[in-house]
This record gives C-alpha cells, structure tokens and sequence, in this order.
C-alpha cells in the first residue's frame, strides 16, 4: 500500500491535522495484495471510559448494522476483561487469585489462555514483561493500594527482597490438567504491560466477528487498525512523542497492524528530586531508571505491540535495541543523553519508512 500525491491527511483519531504529510515521517507496512473491500460506505464512530482511560472506536458498519449493538457489544467485552484482569476490583478474576491461600487455583478459559501468552512473553525476554510483579507494584505505590505516600521514604533493600521473594514469572508452576496455577503465598499477578494491548485485540475481534471488518481500536494509547476506509485510504494514526524527541512528527498507516507507545513521562512520582517510573524491573525490584525515554513497537498483535513495548523499555538502550532487532521487531526507541534525547530504530522499523517524493 503506497501513498500518492493525493492522499488525505493522517488523523489522530477524530482529530484533523495538517493538508498534506509535509516533513511528516510516514510509515506504511508492507502489503502483499491488495485490500478487501469494506463491508459499506459508512464509518461510525463510539468513544468512552473503561480500564481507567479511554476508548475511542472508527469502523465500517455492515449493511443494517445498528450503532447501539455495536456499543453494547464494545461495553460487553471491556466489561470482561475488568472483570478477569482487573487488580482494582475486589471480586475480579486476578484479585481472587492473588488473596487466595497457598495452593492451585483453578482458572477460567479466558485467564489461562492470557496466563500461558504472558509466560510465553516472559521467557522470550527473560523475564523483562513478567506477569507476576504485583507485590513490587504495589509496594512502589503504582497497585490497588495507592500511591506511595510523600512522606514515607522510598522502600528500603530489605522491603525490595521481600517482594521480589514473591514474584517471578519462572516461580509460577502450572497444572495444565486441572488448568490451575500455584498460588506460593503472597505471590501478586499483574497483566499491566500486556492488558490494554489485549483489550484491543478483542475488541477488534469482537467488531470483526459483528461484520465491521475494516475498523481502528485505540485503548488508553495502544491502537490497531483493521482493513481500510471506504476511501481505500488505510487508518491513519500520528505516533505519540516524547517532549524534545528528535524524529519528525509521525504518523503510520495501521493495516492490519498495532502499534504501542511506553513512555517515562506516564505514571511517575518524584522523591528527593528524583523521579520514578511506574515500569519495575523484576530483576532489580526498582523501577527502570536507564535513560530510555519512549519505545514504540508495531506488531500484527496488540498484545505483543504492548508487551514489547514494556520490555524494551526494561531492557533498555543498548540491550533493548539489540533484542528488537534480533527479533525483527519495528521499534522506534528514544534515549536521553547528555546530548540530548537520540534516536534509534531497527531495520524493520526504517523499513516502514516512505520517502517523500
């Protein structure tokens, strides 16, 4: 899918933006065939709160669709990842785990399922996203207990290890028969660098399965485009940046595409000056403090797009951008230096770049 002269202008969802790409770096995935046709000539549009932050929805109607159904069914599916993932609900799926007894716990279809793809995710980067943090979130004041208060001072070693004593995504033992997962005692499971990527993955199922096959998803910043606009123009979305980042203002053609966005500058709280990201690195049982402004990722999942994203950011610089390339991951990663912030980007990513004519 190649841009021509005429193309309409990118859009942050809803919002219009400048007449033509102008110094804008474009970045188009690659393509083999061409797109399907959408389902209509319409394009709807539904927005609301959920999961603590928004949600924004673009798609394609079928012929005869009705925008309540498309609502409800949106709500619906928002409504059960709350209610499986949500730490911040006493009664949810992940809360009734974590308070559980020593001992298995039997899981539902759906938790598994999100269970088994976030050790998956863990063992590919060696534990840099890890589903199992919950205690060292909590303890650094970003979990259901609420901020650290200003005047406690940060937690010591010892409270670190007392935490880290519980997590561990190589700690989790499974039984894949009873599909049950150990509860060790005190162990805190915690999908917040994977959850909003997944809320968005099925939410466009669910669209697709509803007949909106040509649709664009964004929850809390993470997005995925589906098909293309009765246009045959792809979804256009302008990528988040870092305040001072040295790329130009840029914007992608989601098809059939995610993309997620992980900065430092979301989620902190400051101590003695210092400043502290809401991403902990389960290795240290501090959060992440190398220098990585903003990581983006696209990935064909949002889930992964998310996921990565996390584990860049932990990794960071150097061996973040030598993970991303080694899996062919599209990354855009931004570092701060004493000359300012930099750029880095692996080969897919630049690969995704269309030049201006």
């Amino acid at each position: 899918m190649k841009r021509s002269s005429s193309s309409p202008a990118p859009i942050v969802i809803g919002d219009p933006v400048a007449n033509d790409f102008g110094e804008n770096r474009v970045l188009i995935p690659a393509v083999a065939g061409g797109p399907e046709r959408p389902p209509s000539d319409l394009v709807w549009s539904l927005d609301g709160t959920s999961m603590g932050t928004t949600w924004q929805v673009r798609f394609v109607p079928p012929p005869g669709g009705d925008l309540q159904t498309f609502r409800t069914a949106i709500e619906d599916e928002l409504a059960q990842i709350i209610a499986l993932f949500s730490p911040w609900v006493a009664d949810s799926e992940i809360s009734r785990f974590n308070r559980a007894a020593e001992g298995f716990v039997p899981l539902s279809d759906d938790f598994w399922e999100l269970l088994i793809a976030s050790l998956e995710l863990a063992d590919d980067v060696n534990g840099a996203v890890d589903p199992t943090l919950g205690a060292l979130v909590d303890l650094w004041g970003f979990g259901p207990p609420g901020p650290r208060p200003a005047l406690l001072p940060i937690p010591s070693q010892n409270d670190i290890e007392a935490a880290r004593s519980v997590c561990g995504w190589n700690r989790l033992r499974l039984n894949r028969e009873q599909q049950a997962a150990l509860q060790i005692g005190g162990m805190k499971l915690d999908f917040s660098g994977i959850a909003k990527g997944h809320a968005v993955d099925r939410v466009s199922d669910r669209l697709t399965a509803l007949g909106a096959t040509s649709h664009l998803v964004e929850i809390g910043g993470e997005l995925k485009g589906v098909g293309v606009k009765p246009d045959a123009q792809p979804w256009w979305v302008e990528i988040e940046a870092a305040e001072g980042s040295p790329a130009p203002r840029t914007v992608a053609a989601l098809y059939n595409l995610a993309v997620a966005t992980s900065g430092d500058w979301r989620r902190t709280f400051s101590h003695n000056g210092t400043a502290y990201s809401h991403t902990v690195d389960g290795s240290t049982g501090r959060p992440v403090s190398n220098q990585l402004a903003q990581v983006t990722v696209f990935d064909a999942l949002a889930m992964r797009a998310d996921a990565f994203a996390t584990a860049l950011t932990v990794l960071g610089p150097v061996d973040g951008l030598g993970f991303a390339q080694a899996m062919g991951l599209a990354a855009h990663l931004v570092e701060r230096t004493e000359r300012g912030l930099v750029e880095h980007y692996t080969p897919a990513y630049a690969a995704m770049m269309e030049e201006e004519a």
